[in-house]
């Protein structure tokens, strides 16, 4: 008789909506090991703006792929694809469960089904495209966008410099979009059972509360300070992909002296509702998870039963009592 696939579980939602904690119940309860799946996480030093889980967690519960990247470097969905595959074959190899938790839902995408086969860059068309920049401001490449991806558009925010080129550069290339050039990209299959979960608060409002109180009270934590310091580095600037991370911004233009400090938490709070609803964006586009309501108080009781009933564990030996 064949061997099922090994399990792998997917612990999806927008930032705020209680992930990590759910995470660390589930490593509590089973032998499930976490990586996690956030562009932001990835890098050193940057610890309270995105809400790192702090050394007494990650004692109870180590998370992999945290803290692998200096702030002045670069980390793609492809780097991503690879560092999770290797961290997957590393647990399922001692007879434990990957969880993937996080919320950056282009890298779980890629993981899942790979990436686009898309053109090089082209220099030509690099420099043409900065120039712009300069002269027009990323707003009007982002409206450009909009008008060529709508969809790439609605999930890149218009300060994400880098990414708007690349679609913008793309598109230059092949006359076609990004998003579609994506849709029709190889999908390959891994061989896993996943089972993708999501959770969220099923009130927009009281999310959009809990990233006030979040924000509020990462500035209170020290969130100032930790920006200064990498801005004291020198070699940080608000072009590099780690500075781009929701918050960051508005600390460094606060710091700059663009910003009062009632403006910097309104910022940061306006930032971080967004980045949740283009994240939610990305989670209405799976049709093969299970939603949950991240406020109901049996929310663990309610995850145990779809495992089982999903057949996800290969055997019931650690069905809870």
């Amino acid at each position: 008789m064949t061997a099922p696939p090994p399990p792998v579980l997917f612990l999806m939602g927008p930032t705020a909506s209680g992930k990590t904690a759910l995470a660390v119940e589930l490593v509590q309860r089973w032998p499930f090991e976490i990586i996690s799946v956030d562009s932001a996480l990835v890098y050193q030093g940057m610890d309270i703006g995105t809400a790192k889980p702090d050394a007494a967690t990650q004692r109870i519960a180590p998370h992999r792929l945290i803290d692998i990247l200096d702030p002045a470097e670069a980390y793609s969905a492809g780097q991503f694809r690879g560092d999770a595959l290797r961290e997957i074959a590393a647990i399922h190899a001692v007879g434990h469960i990957p969880l993937l938790v996080g919320g950056t839902m282009l890298y779980f995408r890629a993981l899942e089904r790979g990436l686009a086969e898309l053109p090089s860059a082209d220099p030509e068309i690099r420099v043409r495209l900065a120039a712009e920049l300069v002269e027009q401001g990323s707003a009007a490449l982002h409206a450009r966008l909009t008008r060529t991806d709508p969809v790439a558009a609605e999930r890149i925010h218009p300060h994400d410099v880098q990414r708007i080129q690349r679609a913008l550069e793309v598109h230059a290339l092949t006359g076609q979009s990004l998003t579609e050039l994506c849709r029709r990209s190889h999908n390959e299959l891994l061989p896993f059972r996943i089972v993708k979960l999501m959770v969220a608060p099923a009130d927009r409002w009281v999310l959009h509360k809990r990233i006030e109180q979040r924000f509020r009270a990462m500035l209170e934590q020290g969130f100032v300070t930790e920006v200064e310091r990498l801005r004291a580095r020198g070699d940080l600037n608000l072009h590099k992909p780690a500075m781009r991370a929701v918050g960051y911004r508005q600390v460094w233009e606060y710091l700059d002296g663009v910003l009062d400090y009632a403006a910097l938490c309104e910022r940061g709070v306006a930032a971080t509702r967004q980045f949740a609803k283009r994240q939610l964006t990305w989670l209405r586009s799976e049709t093969d998870a299970f939603w949950l309501n991240s406020m109901v108080p049996d929310l663990f009781d309610q995850i145990v039963a779809h495992l089982y009933e999903t057949g996800f564990f290969p055997n019931t030996s650690n069905r809870l009592c």
